[in-house]
């Protein structure tokens, strides 16, 4: 079986290329990125690729399937180059698909692509897909799920697989999701449990996350099994401000949801840190999901807790972790962070 990965470099896809090499039916492994790595690994034939202008087609003919995990969360503040990647780029993946007589298409969906639902019950893949108005990136996501329907009713002989996972983490992700998502002012030696003394208590504030090698041994079975469809990813426990409270040893304290959504918004319009507060009302908006389709037509299983896989993150980033990619590399955003500073606090492209 030969793979191509769109998008290979970054949380989810260093940790999907891991598990495909260790599959003795995967001969193959060809990993598409816009920034190519200079580290080799052993199994994966490395290009370089831009979903937005590359012929995609050449380099996926005589795969066996695409794995399509490319998508821009920086910068937060250029939407029109988060949407050409997210949006336009995946439109491009699909076509090359079809153009290439691609027998297997894997999307990295999200739990971002869903709409607003209960969060004191999980609810399944069935739940509409139409977004959060307010979230760039929840926007992006379901929009793309739109163009996933329109492929699968014009190619209903292509096998398709939306995997809709929950936050990801990882240690070798740290030092990308702290640039994305908390930005340079954050000190790292911070993020120590005991230096945690609170966490705020908000209305609707339970989530899920998972391990990224455990997403990429999602995506390993997505490409080698005979299922079709969308599935829900995420480990438990579900992390609501009393098990965060666990987790950190810190006490959880009330804070109404319209303070934290307006400290984010005020704090980005300041470009104090990459986060919009559309963030937030993702977060508080998007359902918990219930993972029994991955479990028992996928024979997917978490094998690391949502709160393993939060504490990972966690000292990776006190530690400045990272791997040897351009994404992931824990100097990518230059000495001291300058580089972040200097090209703008979600203004450029990571």
């Amino acid at each position: 079986m030969r793979v191509v990965v769109v998008g290979a470099t970054g949380n989810v896809g260093t940790s999907t290329v891991r598990a495909l090499v260790e599959d003795p039916a995967v001969e193959a492994v060809v990993g598409l990125a816009r920034r190519v790595p200079s580290a080799r690994v052993d199994g994966v034939e490395w290009r370089q690729a831009d979903v937005r202008s590359s012929d995609l087609a050449s380099h996926f003919r005589g795969a066996d399937a695409v794995v399509h995990l490319a998508w821009l969360i920086q910068p937060s503040r250029d939407l029109d180059t988060t949407r050409a990647v997210n949006v336009d780029g995946s439109a491009r993946v699909f076509e090359a698909v079809a153009a290439a007589g691609v027998p297997a298409l894997v999307y990295a969906s999200s739990v971002g692509a869903y709409s607003a639902g209960p969060k004191d019950r999980l609810v399944d893949e069935s739940w509409p897909t139409e977004g959060i108005p307010s979230s760039f990136y929840s926007r992006d996501k379901a929009e793309v799920e739109r163009l996933l329907d329109g492929f699968e009713e014009a190619h209903p002989d292509v096998r398709t697989v939306r995997l809709r996972p929950a936050l990801i983490f990882k240690r070798g992700a740290s030092s990308e999701i702290r640039r994305y998502f908390a930005g340079p002012l954050l000190p790292s030696p911070l993020l120590r449990p005991e230096l945690i003394p609170v966490v705020p208590d908000v209305p609707r504030l339970r989530f899920q996350a998972v391990h990224s090698l455990d997403v990429g041994e999602a995506y390993r079975l997505a490409v080698t099994r005979e299922v079709r469809g969308a599935f829900n990813l995420a480990a438990d426990p579900v992390l609501d401000p009393q098990e965060l409270g666990r987790l950190l040893e810190a006490r959880p304290v009330p804070v109404p949801a319209g303070l934290l959504r307006g400290a984010a918004d005020v704090s980005w319009r300041l470009h104090l840190q990459p986060t919009p507060a559309g963030w937030v009302d993702m977060a508080l908006g998007v359902p918990l999901m219930d993972t029994t389709r991955a479990r028992e037509e996928l024979g997917w299983r978490a094998t690391h807790s949502s709160g393993e896989a939060l504490l990972e993150l966690l000292g990776g980033m006190r530690d400045s972790a990272g791997e040897d990619t351009p994404p992931l590399e824990p100097r990518a955003g230059g000495p001291l962070r300058l580089r972040e500073l200097f090209t703008g606090v979600g203004r450029t492209a990571a």
